[in-house]
């Protein structure tokens, strides 16, 4: 069978419901994060002020402060909802792929797509990243950690179906091809890169990794 059937659902469980209260500060959370991500892709994650953002929001700079301790907890908070957002459409271009390769080269060209309609952001992402917090660098890994695994699981599969030997350690040669996806957004966000460059790119470096692993 050609298809790669995969789909990493998270437990079910039963929704709770919420009070008064909670519900508002639901509410408020999201509209203080729809209100910061507009205006750090307007003005950049150095010009974008809480207050700024709290105006944006029509809220006080109170308000924001109940939600998110500082700027880089609101920002953060804003990058890894994005990131998680990617495992479903990721999953969706590797579960109808014929290969291993095609899987990779598709999942990571729709994380593109969706990330290339607010390519200031991810250039303020970009800047912001080297002084990320522990904390901030721990939430993005674990927001990562399941995206990460579907790279795995692709690889595994190409092993199991024959088109690739287990030359190297699977999980190794996943680290490789998650560092080679990240590595293309600088020159996206800075070089003007189109989608469809920046993934044929990335397809040749994968064509280089998975050179050792064919069967």
């Amino acid at each position: 069978m050609n298809h790669i059937p995969m789909r990493m659902n998270a437990p079910s469980l039963r929704p709770q419901k919420l009070t008064r209260r909670a519900l508002a500060k639901q509410q408020t959370r999201e509209k203080v994060l729809q209100a910061a991500r507009e205006m750090f892709i307007e003005r950049g994650y150095e010009g974008a002020t809480i207050r700024d953002i709290a105006r944006a929001a029509g809220m006080s700079t109170g308000a924001v402060f109940a939600s998110f301790t500082d700027k880089p907890e609101l920002f953060e908070a804003i990058l890894s909802e994005d990131f998680a957002a990617l495992l479903d459409p990721m999953q969706d271009a590797a579960s109808t792929a014929p290969s291993a390769r095609e899987a990779l080269v598709a999942m990571f060209g729709a994380a593109y797509r969706m990330h290339f309609a607010q390519l200031p952001l991810i250039q303020a992402a970009l800047a912001a990243s080297w002084t990320r917090t522990p904390e901030a660098e721990r939430l993005r890994r674990d927001t990562m950690r399941p995206i990460r695994a579907l790279v795995a699981e692709v690889l595994e599969r190409g092993v199991d179906r024959g088109e690739l030997t287990q030359r190297f350690d699977l999980r190794l040669v996943s680290d490789v091809l998650w560092d080679l996806f990240l590595a293309g957004y600088r020159p996206a966000a800075f070089d003007g890169l189109s989608v469809e460059v920046q993934t044929d790119r990335l397809a040749e470096r994968i064509d280089l990794v998975l050179a050792g692993l064919k069967a």
